[in-house]
């Protein structure tokens, strides 16, 4: 079998799909590799790595008319064909009539792939909100006019910074740990009780909002939306807060929705001139009603920043984790060299999208207002 990796053309995308570690291991397993020339170079991977890894540099026309099996971090920048098969994040819950189906491919979204112990190693929204986390911290205290961590010096002791975290996540959680590490006193707020014990094994505070959120956490692990009549009243409660902090990150996101809106600009303008608010649920609307994806704006003094695709800029490190996630997944649905797939798996039938041109994820059809498919 023939597995091509594309080099992504998305503006500002700088992930590769398979790093040279990654073809090495589905050589192992018996499968050719082709990699588009360049596909690695924005994450630092030139094609000699590749070539020594035991891949084939080739032109994007090769990758399109000899894979069977193509790679990609975003949608496929190729015309895909009948028979082939793709995997990439196609996005199809949040938008799901530009997924690819005329092609006639049969087509896998790793954002749809189950959170459960199995599917942990092809998680690949975990891996990358990891990583968003992280830089969400930084792009944060590069803006503030203070630093984070308490400092005592001949002309005086400088109090340490006070973060906020709302959304306790995967990127939640590492914003905390990197907050903290950077020396901050960070607090933290989720709807999910369930997660406060995390946030404290990171050492920092839950707020605690005397909110009724019932069963606030899916099966899958997220976040479930709530009404709006239950935001109005959060966002009240959450004013008092937000006006004693230097630096706010905003993380909830819930799958193929617009993002609820945490901090109204009422909030915002409570807040101490200097402040910034680092929203990185910008991409789906953000977290914050003045966020504009892709620009830092400043209100009554408060920087807030929606920056956009944050693993990408960490382009090394996202494309080695996002490489393990999409090998263990193909390793999961290819056995001896061939493709072999056990649509009872529900690794395998959670993240299919498209079979053979026809669209079977349930969710997806449902959004694209499609019957129940037929047997």
């Amino acid at each position: 079998m023939i597995v091509g990796v594309l080099r992504e053309v998305a503006a500002g995308e700088r992930r590769v799909a398979l790093v040279p570690a990654g073809v090495a291991a589905l050589k192992k397993a018996k499968l050719d590799v082709l990699v588009e020339s360049g596909a690695g170079l924005s994450a630092g991977l030139s094609d000699t790595a590749y070539r020594d890894a035991g891949a084939e540099i080739v032109s994007k026309e090769d990758i399109a008319s000899r894979s069977e099996v193509v790679l990609a971090v975003q949608t496929p920048s190729i015309e895909l064909r009948k028979g082939q098969i793709a995997i990439a994040v196609f996005d199809p819950l949040w938008a799901p009539t530009a997924v690819p189906v005329a092609s006639g491919a049969t087509l896998f979204s790793l954002d749809l792939v189950p959170r459960t112990t199995r599917a942990q190693a092809m998680d690949v929204l975990s891996s990358q909100a990891n990583l968003a986390g992280y830089l969400s911290v930084l792009i944060g205290s590069n803006e503030l006019t203070k630093i984070l961590p308490m400092m005592t010096t001949a002309a005086g002791t400088l109090a340490p910074g006070k973060a906020l975290i709302l959304g306790a996540g995967v990127a939640g959680l590492q914003a905390i740990a990197t907050a903290r590490r950077l020396g901050a006193v960070v607090s933290a707020y989720d709807i999910r009780s369930v997660v406060k014990e995390q946030v404290e094994s990171l050492g920092a505070r839950f707020v605690e909002l005397p909110l009724d959120a019932g069963d606030s956490q899916t099966a899958g692990g997220y976040a479930k939306a709530m009404d709006e009549a239950f935001y109005a009243k959060q966002r009240q409660l959450l004013g008092d807060v937000l006006s004693e902090m230097d630096l706010v990150i905003t993380t909830a996101a819930i799958p193929g929705m617009k993002s609820p809106i945490l901090v109204t600009k009422e909030m915002a303008e409570r807040m101490v001139p200097g402040s910034v608010i680092v929203d990185i649920a910008a991409e789906r609307g953000g977290n914050c009603e003045l966020t504009q994806a892709g620009q830092t704006i400043v209100h009554n003094g408060v920087k807030i920043c929606g920056p956009i695709n944050l693993a990408s800029q960490l382009s090394t490190h996202a494309s080695q984790l996002f490489s393990k996630n999409v090998q263990t997944f193909l390793l999961n649905i290819v056995k001896e060299g061939a493709l072999a797939l056990n649509l009872e798996d529900p690794i395998v039938s959670g993240s299919l999208v498209c079979k053979d041109g026809e669209v079977v994820h349930p969710q997806v059809r449902q959004r694209l207002g499609l019957g129940e498919v037929v047997a």
